[in-house]
């Protein structure tokens, strides 16, 4: 099990060809207390980087980017009735969707733990 990272603050852990898909620690302290999530839609394609999910945080809104191109297949329908857990448990629990990758290639594009942390400590 591998996890990787967006620039966009997202994590995402493969298993098989699934890909389950949150936003980090880091991103959800920046948005403060969670109060709504809109996820999308099972079968929806999407694309690397495109916008997949809304995330709207008492300070503001913000779009959640799919991190490879590929179907959703599952999304964590608990947030629809406690968004709190996205702070609560941003890399467990509170995990968005899951998407069946398209292209494995597009993992290596992506920042292991080590790259993410020096990136988050720049900002």
């Amino acid at each position: 099990m591998t996890v990787k990272y967006t620039k966009e603050h997202e994590w995402l852990v493969t298993e098989g060809n699934i890909a389950t898909v949150g936003i980090t620690s880091f991103a959800q302290e920046q948005l403060g207390d969670v109060v709504f999530v809109d996820l999308p839609k099972i079968g929806k394609e999407v694309k690397q980087h495109g916008e997949a999910a809304v995330v709207e945080s008492v300070k503001a809104a913000s779009e959640v980017y799919s991190p490879i191109a590929g179907k959703i297949v599952a999304v964590n329908e608990n947030l629809n009735q406690n968004p709190a857990l996205v702070n609560q448990d941003p890399e467990g629990t509170g995990w968005f969707f899951k998407v069946e990758v398209a292209s494995a290639d597009e993992l290596e594009t992506l920042m292991d733990a080590s790259s993410y942390k020096t990136y988050i400590a720049g900002a």
